[in-house]
């Protein structure tokens, strides 16, 4: 991945959907009650974002998204 390369911190913010974590399975969702939370899931990436990043590091990043 293009992040990896330039050495940008990132993740998937919620590889498992809120709905079918463990802490909330007395609600009783099931695979399949929210498809579209379900198939965004995997693609909501987390970029770096902290008071401290500054202006160079975020032309960086937005740079390396932009390219991708």
């Amino acid at each position: 991945m293009a992040l990896d390369a330039a050495n940008i911190s990132h993740g998937i913010h919620y590889p498992v959907p809120v709905h079918l974590q463990e802490a909330y399975r007395d609600l009783g969702y099931q695979p399949g009650s929210f498809p579209v939370t379900e198939s965004l899931a995997g693609k909501i990436l987390s970029l770096p974002m902290f008071p401290e990043i500054n202006e160079e590091e975020l032309h960086q990043v937005a740079g390396v998204c932009a390219r991708y």
